[in-house]
Order: structure tokens, then sequence, then C-alpha cells
């Protein structure tokens, strides 16, 4: 089906004094790698069909890789999902690829993005996944995980840390055929595709072109949030695990509005959101983080308890964070006030800002929120 597209010397430097004593930040010196490196972004996933299309002339190819024909410009073809393939406009395969000629974006879903296209079918429909340098892929990521207005220490310090994750999330997906990352925030970063790009996120991405960080010759889990509320935490108090750089620290967004929050829960609401438990009748936290955040919740209901631990306090009950206090209302209703948005762990996007307008460089940042890491260029194998 055709349709018509629219155009939709690191310390000697620091400015702050205190806090950064005793950072241990290396910086590795290893000759530049020039190949570029490709990522798998899933955008769509598991669905029947998918709208794609191109801004220039596309060429569509088979999995062999033999041409089939040409998809026109600014148009755009529903690829469906068929018994033991995909079809696409006159085309059948057991795969597309659609790479635009020139310098062309692709069409995928409701969004233009860089490099080409891939719909390949899977158990539950098809996948359509953007192929693009992991360069170009961090353009938009900048901008969709920070306001691209944002002084570039803080953004630069976001590039490093994004192209770092995309890394670490690559090297795990190694046994998917099918794809390295998606698009969304829930398991991996914001990626809209090209309406996410601007001059500041090209200077970004650009200044810190393929250095990623490692600890101990590894890249490292550099996971990041919105704001903490005045302190990071440590990775065994959310996920369990211990991690050595992803260690409680210091941070700097406490008048940042967004991470100072209210919210409301009616009894029924609870019990709606935590199933088994009935109306819910307490919300007792029983175990803290060192710095507040609540490890340990029991919800008691008229039908059952449950126990919430770590991360699940924060997204069974769809909560900001896990910093909060609890009082229970004289109608039944619990009001939680919280501070921070988002995991507590790695760095903070509002803390990052906050330093860079006092002038602190993203390399301090860096080393600041990931503890005894190391500064090291991509060797593309």
């Amino acid at each position: 089906m055709k349709l018509q597209l629219f155009d939709g010397s690191l310390f000697s430097q620091m400015k702050v004094r205190y806090w950064w004593i005793g950072i241990l930040f290396w910086i590795v010196l290893v000759a530049p790698a020039q190949a570029s490196v490709i990522l798998r972004v899933a955008i769509e996933r598991g669905v029947n069909q998918v709208k794609v299309g191109s801004s220039t002339t596309a060429i569509v190819k088979d999995g062999s890789g033999r041409t089939l024909g040409q998809l026109p410009s600014m148009s755009s073809y529903y690829a469906q999902a068929i018994p033991g393939g995909v079809a696409l406009d006159r085309w059948r395969s057991g795969l597309f690829w659609i790479e635009p000629t020139g310098k062309g974006f692709v069409y995928i879903g409701d969004r233009w993005f860089r490099g080409r296209t891939l719909v390949v079918p899977t158990d539950k429909g098809l996948t359509a996944v953007n192929w693009v340098d992991i360069e170009e892929y961090l353009y938009s990521v900048i901008g969709g995980e920070m306001d691209a207005r944002w002084p570039q220490e803080a953004l630069q310090a976001q590039a490093i840390a994004a192209r770092t994750y995309a890394l670490y999330e690559r090297e795990k997906q190694r046994s998917n055929p099918i794809y390295d990352v998606g698009d969304t925030p829930d398991r991996w970063q914001i990626y809209k595709g090209v309406i996410s790009e601007s001059a500041g996120t090209y200077k970004a991405v650009d200044a810190t072109a393929g250095l990623v960080l490692t600890y101990r010759n590894q890249i490292i889990l550099s996971v990041f949030h919105a704001c903490s509320g005045g302190h990071t935490e440590n990775v065994e108090d959310v996920w369990g695990n211990t991690l050595p750089y992803l260690r409680a620290v210091q941070d700097f967004d406490q008048n940042i509005s967004e991470c100072n929050w209210v919210k409301t829960f009616s009894s029924a609401q609870l019990g709606a959101m935590i199933p088994g438990v009935g109306n819910v009748k307490d919300m007792l936290p029983q175990a803290f983080s060192p710095f507040r955040s609540v490890k340990t919740l029991k919800i008691v209901g008229d039908k059952g308890t449950k126990v919430l631990q770590g991360e699940q306090v924060r997204t069974a009950l769809k909560l900001k964070s896990t910093r909060f206090n609890v009082s229970k209302q004289t109608d039944g209703s619990f009001v939680l006030q919280g501070l921070g948005y988002g995991h507590g762990l790695g760095m903070s996007q509002w803390g990052a800002y906050n330093l860079a307008q006092r002038g602190v460089n993203h390399l301090q940042i860096l080393g600041h929120y990931y503890q005894g890491v190391a500064l090291t260029p991509i060797r593309v194998k």
C-alpha cells in the first residue's frame, strides 16, 4: 500500500574543590579506531505491519543482497507479515533491506532516521530495525535524553555515557540475531530519530567521538537518571548486584522542581496496582538504603500482603523514585512525598547540568558519577 510522506591536564583545571579529592579517573592513551560501529536499533517490534519509506530514492534488497527494485522518494509503503516472510509493495521475500541513495533518511513508523532499514519476520509479526552508525545514533539520543540547549560539558558527558551504554547493551545482545537495542527509555535510551538532532548534539557527539568508559578494560554499565534528590545510590541497594564503579556519591540537583514530588493513592488504586492484596490497609517501608531510599516496602491489604524489593518499589507503583516518606490519611489514602527521578544510579543528568553551570568539565562530571573508570577510545574488531 502506497502513501504520501510528509516532512514531518584534568585535575589542574578543577574549579570545585573539596569533593573532587580522591576521584580516580585515568585517560588511556591508545590509537583511535578508524572503522565505524553499526548499531541495530529495533524501532517496531512484533507488529503485523509497519510503514517504511525514504527521503531519497531507496534501493530494495532481499536477504541475499539482491536488488529487487526501488522505492520512490517521499512515499511510504506498508510492509506486512505474510506466511514465511514479508510483503512490501509488489515484492515478497524472507526479509527486506531499504537503503536510501545519497544522504537520504529512512522512514519507519512515523519518524525519520539515518542509516538503513531491515524489515524481518519474527515469531510475533514483523520487526523493523534501523541499522545506523553509532555516532549518528547518538546525534539523536543526546537530544532525547537531555535538553540540547544545556551546557556543552553536560552534553558531552551524556554523549560518552550514552555511547558506553549502547555498546554495553550491544555486547550483551551478541546472541540476538535481529537487534542490539530498542528505542524506548523503559530498557534502553530515548531514540527519536533526526527530529531530536541539533547543532548542540552534533557538537557534543563529534567532540567525544569514539570515547567510552571502561573499568579494568571492560566497557561499563554506564546507567544514568534524571536526578537523585541529593545523593546517588550504591547499585546493590537498587538492583542487588555489586559493581565497583556504581557507587553512591553526592549529587547537585536539589534545586530542581521536577525532582521533588508528591503522589497520592487511594486504597483501591493501590489494590489495583498490586495484584492479590485487595484494598490496601497499610504501606510499611521496612528497609532503607544509607541515603534513605526505600529498599523494602510491605503492602498490607484486606486479602493479602506483598513485599516489594529494590527497583520493584518504583516500577510497581509507577513512582519517580524510591526516596520517599509515606503518610496515611484519615480517609484511608496514602501520600508519598519524594525526592529524585529515576533509579538513582550512575550519572544524574540534572546534577551534570548544575556542575557544568559551575564550570566543571565533562571528564570531571563523569569521574564523579562513575568511580575509578577509564576513558578509552573504541577498538573496533
